[in-house]
């Protein structure tokens, strides 16, 4: 397996390249060992990563994002262990303890001596990790489609369609305590596609935060950008998503005048 990780890289990359790379390839692991437990019957893959590996986003990601869609059957405490199983067949040191006391069940999946082998640390204990996250009360409203994925492995993932990871990705951005980079960028990838967002699943979204829902609609929703792009300090978000962009250079497009002029000429076509 770490032979087949190496493959992954290329001479040319940096050190910061190649662990984003391997934590992708962990990732991707991870993800076909849920698709042969059928774990997919359950959960839609979302967020950030989600992006990445079924849209080709151009960012690298920490974490595996999923919403339950089906209570019957679903273990979380299951989904770690076939994991830990999984992965250890390939290979991998790997340890993780679930938590499953709050509506989000989580688990991070640590992994020994991988960097040293790697040569990335003289530290056999250096640990690189992924964390895996349930939220297994999510909004209502989200979509759910299902897409064949040819990397590294031929798997088939079930997902939230564009629109409705669009919705999750907006309560992220202005909803969150605190300022996360890769949600702008994530956010001005959506813009560039001129996807329009999920509005049912925004609101709901966004209700189950703040209490009450905003209306937000086709009809608003511009202004509604508009004002809360005004209340971020971009300078965190750029500092925050630069180790993880492939290209630098798309640092300068996270910029409040550049994404405020394109909201506004943001236009659906139905």
């Amino acid at each position: 397996m770490i032979e087949v990780l190496k493959q992954q890289f290329t001479p040319d990359m940096t050190p910061e390249d190649k662990l984003n790379r391997t934590r992708e390839f962990l990732q991707i692991i991870a993800l076909k060992i849920m698709y042969d437990k059928g774990v997919f019957d359950n959960i839609a893959f979302t967020g950030g990563t989600a992006l990445r590996i079924l849209f080709n986003l151009r960012r690298f990601s920490e974490d595996l994002d999923f919403s339950l869609i089906s209570k019957k059957g679903y273990n979380f405490e299951k989904i770690n262990q076939d994991l830990i199983y999984g992965l250890k067949l390939y290979g991998l040191d790997v340890e993780s303890r679930p938590e499953t006391d709050k509506n989000v069940h989580s688990s991070f999946l640590k992994f020994s001596g991988l960097l040293k082998e790697l040569g990335f640390s003289p530290l056999k204990g250096q640990k690189i990790s992924v964390k895996v996250e349930v939220d297994t009360n999510p909004p209502a409203g989200g979509k759910v489609e299902k897409t064949i994925v040819n990397k590294v492995y031929m798997l088939g993932i079930t997902h939230f369609d564009l629109p409705s990871m669009f919705s999750t990705k907006l309560s992220a951005c202005f909803y969150r305590k605190y300022t996360k980079g890769r949600d702008f960028y994530d956010l001005v990838w959506y813009l560039s596609k001129g996807i329009k967002p999920n509005f049912r699943l925004l609101n709901n979204a966004i209700k189950q935060i703040e209490g009450s829902a905003p209306r937000i609609n086709e009809e608003n929703f511009k202004d509604f950008l508009l004002n809360k792009i005004d209340k971020v300090d971009f300078s965190l978000v750029r500092k925050d998503v630069e180790r993880f962009l492939e290209d630098k250079s798309e640092l300068k497009l996270l910029d409040k005048k550049i994404i405020k002029d394109n909201i506004r000429k943001l236009m659906y076509r139905d």
